[in-house]
């Protein structure tokens, strides 16, 4: 028990500068207190003293603004840091050397008992005010952004972030390539691209995704046949020329006050 103590106390020093003394992370630390007593409860709850558990976690809950079911799995070397606002559910499984920070849930999305909470395997980190929710697996070493929903497996070393939550995928996957050019040609056009992922139920997102990638096609054949041409002495690698809509020049000049329209 004192081994697991100590560890819990390493952990804050290795993943918080702030902390200086043992005494005060000890004393001073609402994340640890809520870890300390969780594994208390838990251990309760495994020797059948549910009501007594309960108790415990309700203590615990009122003392450091931090709620752990004591049905909760944690693993070793748990860091909450901040801590206020942090919901774990009963059927939650934590890995070691997870970190997560303040406002985060790991919650249920059905009514029925069993597996209805996620399980972070080891060296996850979760943002603040994520929300992780559902029977799902966050796999060992990824990332959540703060304020993420994630409701979908998360792959090993991967970043997610947003709502719904999107995985930041590594420069060697194709379907990250075709995203990347996806942003890169929304910049250009000026539309905001964030969020439009495959598996968004919007047909709008959709259609612009479908004209992204079209355009940049459109483009990658431009470039080919602007290098032939130059390549056969043809002066065509300049600018595109600046759009102009004449309607709307004329209508700004019509909406312009000329000088005998002023009144003295």
């Amino acid at each position: 028990m004192f081994e697991g103590i100590r560890e819990d106390i390493q952990s804050v020093f290795h993943r918080d500068p702030a902390a200086r003394t043992s005494l005060e992370v000890l004393l001073n630390y609402p994340g640890l207190h809520a870890v300390l007593m969780h594994r208390l409860a838990h251990k309760l709850w495994g020797m059948n003293f549910k009501l007594l558990a309960r108790c415990v976690s309700s203590f615990s809950r009122w003392f450091t603004g931090i709620e752990i079911h004591p049905g909760a799995t944690i693993g070793r070397r748990f860091f909450i840091d901040h801590g206020m606002g942090v919901v774990i559910g009963e059927t939650a499984e934590v890995g070691d050397d997870v970190t997560i920070y303040h406002g985060v849930t790991l919650g249920g999305t059905t009514w029925n008992k069993g597996k209805r909470h996620p399980t972070l395997q080891n060296g996850v980190v979760v943002g603040a005010g994520a929300k992780v929710l559902g029977p799902i697996t966050i796999n060992e070493n990824a990332r959540v952004g703060s304020n993420a929903v994630v409701t979908k497996d998360v792959p090993a070393e991967a970043t997610v972030v947003g709502i719904p939550g999107r995985i930041i995928c590594k420069d060697s996957d194709a379907d990250c390539a075709k995203e990347q050019l996806r942003q890169a040609m929304a910049s250009k056009m000026g539309f905001d691209a964030y969020g439009m992922t495959p598996d968004m139920p919007d047909p709008i997102a959709h259609s612009i995704q479908n004209m992204l990638d079209h355009m940049h096609m459109v483009d990658e054949k431009i470039n080919t046949m602007n290098k032939a041409l130059q390549a056969m002495g043809s002066d065509c690698g300049g600018a595109l020329p600046k759009i102009h809509d004449d309607l709307f020049e004329e209508e700004a000049r019509e909406e312009q006050p000329t000088a005998s329209s002023k009144v003295d």
